[in-house]
């Protein structure tokens, strides 16, 4: 019974290998390295400090790949060393070769969103915008529980946060807010909840006790950096300086030193209040004003970033991308992966990453 059980297991397993050894392309990556290497044995390699220091991230983010990869393999080979004991001890004890699979599926699942963040705009930083839809309280404390989720899981993955607007509701909740999220391909991760945000719950705002649903939207555009360039008009934009509506918690400023800027061929709006000089606060203004242009640019060239990137959907019912289900039963649903899970309290923790790796994968083909 045991060696059958581990035949199963073992199975499993090394169809994940197969398709993961697939993805990585050991072969591809030892070329790229020995690629690399070449320019590193050049006499004038250091006369561009920034360009050194790109090939020396690639080399060590390719090998990386490289080790997980064998690290992985190292598990699957153990399994298999317990699955041919156990054809010749059956009271072998299970627990083992369980932890070690379960560890396999976790680095399986981690080095494939590693692989599959391969698009240039993937390494930058992302700025999460979020908005509440229709329905008033409700959905403006939706858009807060969303804005804490996202700030759990940056949290979890040690990336940094830095609230650039931040509106707060009128009786609960946000109005809106903008967070800037640093770290390595944040965006590469992020981009996968862009989208409207569904849920169903017992309204604590209701004296009825009635089950209510709620929208909220939240889009995702990259931090893009000075390799990228887009042209802004200066007739293109007005600016506005305002007083800063409170901090909502999160430690705003509260002078005449925040930020509005309207570009007006496009109409996108964008706000920041975070600092105290009125001069920071439009140079990092003019940043999401950048990445917004940029990610409009993406769209109009790469047809299948409109599955990617934020889409301007109605923000009500029909349009969710994800539908969280507090009541009558418990279950948080993408509704383009069908991937789903019944612990909606880790997700509202945080705990998102099952959801972003379906969604690379599947979008990935």
């Amino acid at each position: 019974m045991i060696a059958s059980e581990l035949k199963l297991l073992l199975g499993e397993l090394q169809a994940s290998y197969d398709e993961l050894t697939a993805m990585v392309d050991s072969d591809r990556l030892r070329e790229r390295i020995s690629e690399l290497e070449v320019h590193t044995h050049q006499s004038d390699f250091w006369s561009d400090a920034k360009r050194a220091q790109e090939i020396f991230s690639e080399i060590t983010d390719c090998r990386n790949l490289l080790s997980s990869h064998a690290e992985i393999k190292e598990i699957l080979d153990t399994v298999r060393i317990t699955y041919e004991l156990a054809l010749e001890d059956e009271s072998m004890d299970l627990s083992e070769a369980e932890t070690l699979a379960q560890s396999f599926r976790d680095k399986t699942s981690a080095l494939t969103v590693k692989v599959l963040l391969n698009k240039p705009y993937d390494r930058f930083n992302a700025i999460v915008d979020f908005h509440p839809g229709s329905g008033g309280t409700e959905s403006q404390d939706w858009a807060q529980m969303l804005f804490r989720m996202y700030m759990r899981w940056a949290e979890t993955h040690r990336f940094k946060t830095t609230v650039l607007e931040y509106e707060d509701g009128e009786e609960a909740g946000l109005k809106s807010a903008t967070v800037l999220v640093t770290g390595k391909n944040v965006y590469g991760y992020l981009k996968a909840e862009s989208g409207v945000h569904r849920l169903v719950r017992i309204s604590p705002f209701d004296s009825a006790a009635r089950r209510h649903t709620s929208f909220a939207s939240v889009s995702v555009v990259p931090e893009i950096d000075d390799s990228i360039v887009v042209d802004i008009k200066d007739e293109d934009l007005k600016i506005d300086v305002y007083r800063s509506s409170g901090n909502g918690g999160q430690s705003v400023n509260t002078t005449d030193s925040a930020v509005r800027i309207t570009h007006l061929p496009t109409k996108i709006v964008v706000t920041c209040q975070n600092e105290r000089s009125q001069i920071q606060n439009r140079e990092t203004a003019m940043k999401v004003l950048r990445g917004k242009l940029y990610q409009l640019e993406l769209e109009k060239k790469q047809k299948e970033l409109d599955e990617l990137m934020t889409n301007k959907v109605s923000n009500s019912w029909g349009s969710q991308i994800r539908s969280y289900v507090f009541c009558p039963y418990t279950m948080v649903k993408d509704h383009r992966t069908d991937f789903e899970t019944g612990n909606v309290q880790r997700v509202m923790d945080g705990d998102l990453d099952d959801f972003i790796t379906a969604f690379l994968v599947k979008y990935s083909k």
